[in-house]
This record gives C-alpha cells, structure tokens and sequence, in this order.
C-alpha cells in the first residue's frame, strides 16, 4: 500500500518559465536515465528480494522516494509550462512543428498534456520498461543500481549546468545530492555482504566445475597493429575470490 502526501520532498520553484527547458526535464523523468527507470527498477527488485527482508524494504522505500521525483519533476516541468507567453501557444496552436523547430519546444506539451510533462524522454519517446533490471541475484542488483545512480547523477549535473534558473538550479541541486547517496547506499549493501571480492564472479553460487577457468583470467587483445593496453585490468591478482582448491590461475594475464 502507498500513501501519498501533497508535499514535495523538496521545494520546486521556477523564476523564469522555459519550454525548452521543460522539454529537456523530460530526460530525467522519462529518459533510461530518468526516475521512471529507477522506481520501477527498485521496485521489481524489491518483489524478488528474497532472505534479508531489510534490503526488500530498503528497495521498496528508495522505490517510492523516486516515485516523490517524477512528482516534482512533473511539477518542474509544469512550472516552466505554465508561464510560456501567450506567443507561444498561439503560434504552436497555428503551427505546432514550425514552433518546435523555431522555440526548441516540444509541442505535445501544448497538444498532447495541457502543458505538463508526460512519460516520455527529451525526444518524445515513451518509457518502455525495456531498461528496468531485475536479476534476483542481490549483488549484481545493486551493481545495476550504481550504475543507474551514476547516469542520473550526470544527467542532473547536466541539466544543472544548461540552466541559468536560479530556481531550477537549486532543484537540481537536490536530485544531485540524492543520486550522491543512493549511489554509496547500493555499494553499502554489496559491503555488508562482504565487499566486491566475496561477490565477484557474479553469480558466486555457479560451481567451478559449470566453468572452463583456462579462459576467466586473461585479457584478450583484438587490436591488430598494436600491443596491448597495459593496465589494472590486464594483469595483477583477480578481484574475485577463488577457492584454494582451483587449478586456475588466478592472476589477470594479457
């Protein structure tokens, strides 16, 4: 069950209202980087969360405090719709694809939604579920929760940076710093569980013997006119744990 609160998690205001800028909000509610992606993303993950019932219930309120993100940047965009000068909406009413290419206006936002966002990216394109990851196996959930963190988190700093709102700015301000925890709050749950090498390879469940380990411990070089990269990844000891009873090499090797 959900409840709702008509608060906003945090204080949405706009100074100068910005068609373009509602368009380009879509990304982060709509975008495979956006909110809708993750709520949904934390939420499958939560029904398939099995043992721990403390990460379950973690999954599931980080998936409604997303939820609480599509709310304000709906109103966000909402916001930067409602005032657009007269000017606009008539000239989009007369000729909706000569204004999107003069104002860089999306004009669904006027035919489609009444000037308010809509479940779509910057593009137009709607939200597929076709990125939501939900494996079941909690660490490589969390890992695809990091990474997902981490392109919101650009996405945000972004639209922060393209902005000149003061309003808008200090919004952005706000989903930065939540992207900024909820990255480390992924990682956290990978290091109570034991680190990255107790997890590694992911599954850690598959038996040795479901794997050929001549082939899990070298880089394989496709360039043909020059040496390979030198780099961590390429040589040193595995980051993964293995048990002392394998025959495997367990140095990385070009």
């Amino acid at each position: 069950m959900f409840h709702h609160s008509a608060k906003l998690q945090y204080p949405v205001k706009v100074d100068k209202p910005n068609p373009e800028f509602a368009m380009l909000l879509q990304q982060a509610i709509g975008g495979i980087e956006g909110e809708i992606r993750v709520a949904m993303q934390y939420f499958f993950q939560a029904m398939g969360a099995r043992g721990d019932d403390r990460i379950r219930d973690m999954l599931m309120s980080t998936a409604t405090e997303e939820l609480s993100h599509i709310e304000m940047l709906g109103h966000a965009v909402a916001l930067n719709l409602e005032g657009a000068p007269v000017s606009y909406q008539e000239a989009t009413a007369k000729d909706p694809v000569m204004n999107a290419i003069l104002g860089g206006a999306n004009p669904r936002h006027l035919l489609s939604s009444g000037l308010s966002a809509m479940p779509v990216n910057a593009n137009g394109v709607p939200f597929d579920m076709s990125h939501v990851y939900a494996t079941g196996n909690i660490g490589a959930d969390m890992l695809a929760n990091a990474t997902a963190e981490a392109g919101g988190r650009v996405l945000a700093s972004r639209l922060y940076n393209w902005t000149d709102d003061h309003g808008m700015k200090d919004f952005l301000s706000f989903l930065i710093a939540r992207d900024t925890y909820h990255q480390q709050q992924w990682l956290a749950v990978i290091e109570e569980m034991g680190g990255m090498k107790s997890q590694l390879p992911i599954p850690n469940s598959t038996p040795e013997d479901h794997e050929n380990m001549q082939h899990s411990y070298y880089y394989l070089n496709t360039l043909l006119d020059k040496e390979a990269p030198k780099g961590r990844w390429a040589e040193g000891p595995s980051l993964a744990w293995i048990s002392h009873s394998t025959s495997a090499s367990t140095a990385l090797r070009l």
